[in-house]
């Protein structure tokens, strides 16, 4: 049976790359070594690397005045990274708090300077999108997270600023074209929409960089990492490989346009069985700020005791990673690029003989 992979990540990943990875897993290319086993200074490897930077610049329509960096420790590590390079201890920083991931990135940049939270929608269980409020004019920039895993909300317009954004984009990079040119810096880890765990991307202004007076750790300095194009240390030489062959993916497929297609297509879908379908009930207050990557909900009052028996119907249908997170409960489809319409169409079909069952 096939399995329909909704798991918020490490998730789903194209067909074609896995089989791709999984040969240069054996063989890489045909040079008699592992892809896993090759060094990271081999000019087989610099290819990998080269050709996965110019990829992310022409699906991002890059200019030369960012950097692209294939670093580690995940976009955990970016939340105080961001703010060591970025923000002097007597500057300010804006930042909105949206869910988990920003509440975070909001304790870890209290470190190294002043924090302003300028919107949040914690009070009410991060259900919306704040809006309507302004942007501090002097902040060193305004930090946000694009997309919610866990409590399925995403910004579908970024809010205008007279200074850069940064924004943790780690669940919908990639997903939709962006206006580039507002952000300073972009972080995401790897495994939504880009490979493996274990890799991060960061796409920085260079002109954005060492202009802090404290003295950064050679390996948290961005600078570092420009200067020796991700090879200070030795880089994920695996996740970056899959990386590549996921951002060759993506052009093939035609482009940030038609993967914002493909994830509007996948979300109409799911959100439509959500609001007909009397024994679900969605989470979001606001639906404009409903995800297209992770859509979440939740039994209909009075049939929480069907839960189990649903998530049961989903595995014997092949869908996995249902289950919402462990923190609010209930179910959670996550829909990264990767993932065909068709598989959706699986999980609304149980959602529709569920509710013929049981409704």
């Amino acid at each position: 049976m096939k399995k329909h992979n909704f798991s918020a990540g490490p998730a789903i990943l194209p067909a074609s790359v896995m089989e791709q990875a999984s040969k240069a897993a054996l063989d890489f290319n045909g040079i008699g070594l592992s892809i896993l086993e090759i060094s990271h200074r081999s000019p087989e490897f610099s290819a990998v690397l080269d050709e996965a930077e110019i990829l992310v610049r022409d699906i991002a329509n890059l200019s030369d005045d960012y950097a692209v960096l294939f670093l580690q420790g995940g976009a955990s590590s970016q939340f105080f990274m961001t703010a060591m390079n970025l923000l002097d201890d007597n500057e300010m920083a804006a930042y909105a708090d949206t869910g988990s991931w920003s509440a975070k990135a909001i304790k870890e940049a209290r470190n190294f300077g002043k924090v302003e939270v300028v919107a949040s929608s914690k009070e009410q269980n991060y259900t919306f999108i704040p809006k309507g409020y302004e942007v501090p004019a002097n902040a060193k920039y305004f930090h946000l997270t694009s997309n919610n895993t866990i409590f399925g909300t995403q910004y579908h317009s970024f809010p205008e600023t007279k200074v850069p954004l940064v924004a943790d984009m780690s669940s919908d990079i990639f997903s939709r074209p962006i206006d580039i040119e507002r952000f300073g810096l972009i972080y995401a880890g790897a495994q939504k929409n880009i490979g493996p765990a274990g890799l991060t991307l960061v796409i920085v202004r260079k002109d954005a960089l060492g202009k802090v007076n404290r003295t950064i750790p050679t390996m948290l300095d961005y600078r570092t990492h420009v200067s020796k194009k991700s090879t200070f240390n030795t880089p994920p030489v695996f996740a970056i490989y899959v990386a590549m062959l996921t951002f060759r993916w993506i052009k093939a497929g035609g482009g940030l346009e038609a993967m914002a297609r493909k994830n509007a297509a996948k979300a109409q879908l799911i959100y439509k069985e959500i609001d007909d379908n009397p024994l679900f009930t969605g989470t979001v207050t606001s639906k404009e700020d409903r995800s297209q990557m992770n859509a979440t909900f939740v039994m209909a009052p009075g049939k929480e005791e069907l839960q189990a028996t649903f998530l049961d119907m989903c595995k014997e249908a092949g869908c996995v990673g249902v289950k919402g997170h462990r923190s609010v409960g209930g179910f959670r489809a996550s829909m990264y690029n990767a993932m065909d319409i068709e598989s959706v169409q699986v999980l609304v079909d149980v959602m529709k003989a569920f509710s013929e069952r049981y409704g």
